[in-house]
């Protein structure tokens, strides 16, 4: 009878879990800045805690979903462990090209950003210092509201907004000419 259980267990996670392997592999190697190594152990650690809590997911549920927010906690996780030994950052070289305003209450550039990623976007978001590329892919590309991400990274909610204002002016001097050039700017 237990083995016809386990059958059943395993055949109903690879109907509805592994079919998102790619989608989680993507996401992961925006989370690690492209690191195939990483992206790939994160992949698994996933799978793994997926399947230890099989038990509790709820089937006829969104499983992609599920299964990106048990990824992003192992990265959270991880990056809580490495930041113990944080990558030098200069701030004063952010430009001071931008075309928008800082941030308010409101988050006009997580809109404008959303709209807007493609293969040369998604290299200069790569290319962020780590602290900075965390905070734009959980607010800019997974949606997080400012205090989720303060909640995921622990730490303040200012200090996401100055993450996110410092990548963004960044990614805006990085990306100005592109941007011209596309016609987003005049």
């Amino acid at each position: 009878m237990e083995t016809v259980d386990r059958e059943a267990r395993q055949e109903a996670f690879e109907r509805e879990a592994l079919v998102h392997l790619d989608e989680l592999l993507g996401l992961a190697l925006r989370l690690t800045g492209g690191d195939e190594a990483r992206s790939e152990d994160l992949v698994q650690t996933t799978c793994l805690r997926a399947w230890e809590r099989w038990g509790q997911y709820q089937a006829g549920t969104n499983c992609r979903a599920w299964l990106m927010t048990i990824l992003r906690h192992a990265f959270i996780n991880e990056y809580h462990s490495r930041r113990r030994a944080p990558t030098a950052v200069d701030y004063d070289d952010v430009g001071e090209r931008s075309v928008f305003e800082e941030l308010g209450p409101e988050d006009p550039e997580s809109r404008f950003f959303e709209h807007l990623v493609d293969d040369r976007i998604t290299a200069a978001i790569d290319a962020l210092p780590e602290e900075f590329r965390v905070a734009v892919v959980l607010s800019d590309l997974q949606g997080l509201s400012y205090p989720e991400v303060a909640e995921a990274l622990d730490v303040p909610v200012g200090t996401v907004k100055s993450r996110l204002h410092r990548a963004r002016r960044r990614l805006q001097s990085e990306l100005y000419d592109y941007a011209r050039e596309t016609g987003i700017v005049s």
